[in-house]
């Protein structure tokens, strides 16, 4: 993909925007889009819709790092990242809007959150129902016997 970069960043961190087809890559969480975020985890989300609006907007602001997809300054794309931010990150989160999908646009927010951000050296886990295709072109693999989880109650 034919990209550019530049800096802005309405949040008191640095923030990196990548530009590219026509589409813009931010990981500035001010610039996240609340309303378009919560109707896509609401409505669309397989994996959380039990979460209400509050949970959502508390991991939003809990997230170590998040990704933005944007199409004419609209979020159509979205990442998020939990992490001790020394060695250890969890992907979450991570979708495309169906009548943007196509373009490389998955794969372009994972690459910025996992390769190209700041934990691009971390044990980096996720889980995932259908998409094993996608993470596993940036190295995720079934856990061996070392990993063990506790499911969830809900």
């Amino acid at each position: 993909m034919k990209s550019g970069a530049s800096m802005y960043c309405r949040s008191e961190i640095i923030c990196l925007v990548k530009t590219f087809a026509g589409y813009e890559l931010d990981d500035d969480p001010v610039r996240v889009d609340r309303d378009a975020l919560w109707q896509f985890l609401n409505s669309e989300a397989y994996w959380g819709v039990w979460r209400t609006r509050a949970d959502v907007e508390h991991q939003l602001d809990a997230a170590w790092r998040v990704v933005g997809c944007y199409h004419d300054g609209s979020l159509v794309g979205f990442a998020r990242a939990v992490s001790d931010g020394i060695s250890f990150a969890y992907l979450a989160d991570v979708y495309v809007l169906r009548e943007h999908r196509g373009h490389g646009l998955g794969q372009a927010v994972v690459e910025e959150m996992i390769e190209a951000g700041p934990g691009s050296m971390f044990r980096w886990v996720l889980n995932t129902a259908d998409a094993h295709s996608l993470y596993g072109k940036f190295g995720f693999v079934a856990p061996d016997s070392t990993s063990m989880e506790r499911p969830s109650r809900r």
